[in-house]
């Protein structure tokens, strides 16, 4: 591996542990935002039933236009030069949008509802905008600063980890926070915007660390200047990167419990608090899938391992539909259960792209971490839309919102939502991994 002549090397382990500790942070920010958004509309801007709808409208936009836009991010990033490579001068200047932006979504005016909207709107395309240029060169990075597979496989593995730690925290966290912060006996619309202007700011300036602990490497094969005919050329010609997209969008599923399991909790047990029972249990098996499989993937295939996560996420999101959500602790095994495999997707989602980047620099001479790792960025954001798109046309069909009467009906409609929906998507996301050719055979290291 060749660093820039005009930087210093830095050590395998101390950018293994840098990007893992940025990741921490940015992956904070994120799961705050992504947890608690329709949380603090419905229940502390009073959005209403209406009001949601136009909310989840304008989520799912701006999500699927930021996934169109992370392709054109990558292009950008692999037509860049600088004295610090291509991706790290997006790291650099993206982290004090993010953070700004993350604290004023959680900032709406005490207004007519119409001007709520129009706030939350304008401030979410800008920050999805500004996450996109933070979010595309970090996962590049892993890929350029970690030539060896198996190094790079246990940095994305410890990346996921801890980004699920990261969840656990902030899950757990933030409603205290908010509380503490509200200085009143209950939780208030301006202790939460205030929980979220500190941690989002200290969350993007550990990520920081990415931009001055890592160095990029230099390679043989074509890898800054591209054009876009080479680097779309290039993408359309990686037929394993295009399954593994075309999997993860249709395990959208996956993200459903995330966008709305506080919601479900409300609605279900009527406290948020015990979202943190749910969120607990999916993380713990989010961290330890994501700091094992690895250490799987010496013996078992990334394709196997994501056709078999896939298969048994959909029977375990069935089983929980049957065991049904008045006993709360049979409902934390299944979710813990769930996240196990969506821990050993996620770990392997982003090594299948890494290693499909890895063979169209054997086989075509062109290295486009850029473009490349923007599809795991762009595949992201369209499972999240889909996700909250789909959570929230079931909470509109279920008649919610704050103050109204819970019914039966009400509660069973949106436990389908999170849980046959996840079921069959999961289910059907299987297929295209089967046709993935790449490390067929489990690879013994």
């Amino acid at each position: 591996m060749t660093l820039l002549a005009t930087e210093a090397p830095i050590s395998t382990r101390k950018q293994a542990v840098s990007i893992v500790t940025a990741g921490f942070g940015q992956n904070f920010v994120l799961t705050t935002v992504s947890t608690f958004l329709l949380v603090y509309l419905l229940q502390y801007a009073q959005i209403s039933t209406a009001g949601i709808a136009v909310v989840t409208l304008i989520i799912t936009v701006s999500k699927i236009a930021d996934a169109v836009l992370d392709p054109v991010m990558g292009s950008i990033i692999d037509m860049t030069r600088t004295r610090w490579g291509k991706l790290r001068p997006y790291i650099l200047f993206s982290a004090l949008p993010v953070a700004l932006l993350s604290g004023l979504m959680f900032s709406v005016p005490e207004t007519s509802e119409p001007l709520k909207l129009l706030y939350f709107g304008v401030a979410y395309v800008l920050w999805g905008l500004a996450y996109t240029v933070c979010d595309v060169p970090f996962w590049g990075l892993i890929g350029s600063a970690f030539a060896d597979p198996t190094a790079r496989t246990r940095v994305i593995g410890n990346v996921r980890a801890f980004g699920a730690i990261a969840l656990g925290l902030s899950t757990l966290g933030m409603p205290w926070l908010a509380r503490l912060l509200s200085f009143a006996p209950e939780t208030t619309s301006q202790g939460w915007s205030l929980a979220v202007f500190v941690t989002s700011f200290a969350g993007m300036a550990v990520y920081l660390l990415a931009f001055f602990n890592t160095r990029e490497r230099q390679t043989t094969a074509k890898a800054t200047g591209l054009s876009f005919r080479q680097l779309f050329g290039t993408l359309a010609k990686n037929t394993p990167l295009l399954l593994v997209l075309l999997g993860s969008i249709l395990g959208f599923g996956r993200f459903i419990v995330q966008a709305g399991g506080a919601v479900f909790v409300v609605i279900a047990y009527g406290d948020e608090g015990t979202f943190t029972l749910v969120g607990a249990s999916i993380i713990l098996g989010m961290v330890i899938a994501s700091f094992t499989t690895p250490m799987l993937l010496r013996f078992v295939s990334g394709r196997m391992l994501a056709v078999a996560s896939s298969v048994v996420g959909a029977v375990l999101y069935l089983g929980l539909y049957f065991a049904g959500f008045q006993n709360l602790v049979v409902v934390l095994v299944f979710i813990f259960l769930t996240g196990l495999t969506l821990g050993v997707f996620m770990v392997v989602q982003a090594t299948l792209i890494a290693d499909a980047v890895d063979d169209v620099e054997r086989r075509l001479g062109v290295r486009n971490d850029g473009i490349s790792f923007a599809t795991l960025t762009f595949v992201s954001k369209i499972m999240n839309a889909v996700a909250v798109l789909v959570f929230g046309m079931f909470i509109v069909l279920a008649g919610y919102q704050n103050g109204v009467t819970i019914t039966p009906e009400m509660q069973n409609t949106v436990f389908v939502a999170i849980t046959l929906v996840p079921a069959i998507s999961c289910l059907v996301s299987a297929v295209p991994f089967l046709f993935y050719k790449l490390g067929s055979a489990a690879p013994v290291r």
